[in-house]
């Protein structure tokens, strides 16, 4: 069995639903649902929007390969009604990415775990800190709690109460 760790975002359209439909469709696919994060409210990262996004890290066990991980998760964007586009960051109903994969590094050309930016966001820190401060990323070679205490980012990030 793996563990997963996946970060949901959205900021188009009903993103509390939308992530509720994604966590469902997940876990219909992916196997044990274990644990997730609060909501959490940030502004766009990378990009100016006039609508916030809504966050939330999730984590599951599954037997599932990554490549097959990845390609449920894109197929759950599509679904969720994500439109790629090639113009860099957007605005977007569903956004699912791939955080940790038990504690491996994966260097694909279409797949990168860890992600390679979630050290340098407060929007992924933040739910991450809530549910496993003390997990050592495997490439930095820090807690989640370390990484977000040195982070950057000055985006405000907020938990919701729900």
């Amino acid at each position: 069995m793996h563990k997963i760790v996946i970060l949901l975002g959205s900021n188009r359209g009903d993103s509390k639903n939308l992530i509720l439909k994604a966590k469902y469709l997940l876990e219909s696919k992916l196997g044990t649902f274990l644990k997730a994060s609060s909501l959490y409210e940030s502004e766009a990262w990378g990009f100016k929007s006039d609508n916030a996004f809504l966050n939330q890290v999730l984590v599951f066990k599954t037997q599932l390969k990554i490549q097959e991980i990845l390609k449920i998760a894109l197929d759950i964007e599509n679904e969720l009604g994500r439109i790629r586009s090639h113009n860099g960051y957007a605005s977007r109903t569903m956004d699912i990415d791939l955080l940790f994969y038990d504690n491996l590094t994966i260097e694909e050309v279409d797949l990168q775990i860890p992600h390679p930016r979630l050290h340098l966001r407060r929007f992924t820190l933040e739910p991450l800190g809530e549910i496993m401060p003390d997990f050592v990323h495997p490439k930095l070679h820090k807690t989640i709690r370390e990484l977000l205490v040195s982070c950057k980012d000055d985006l405000n990030t907020t938990k919701l109460e729900y």
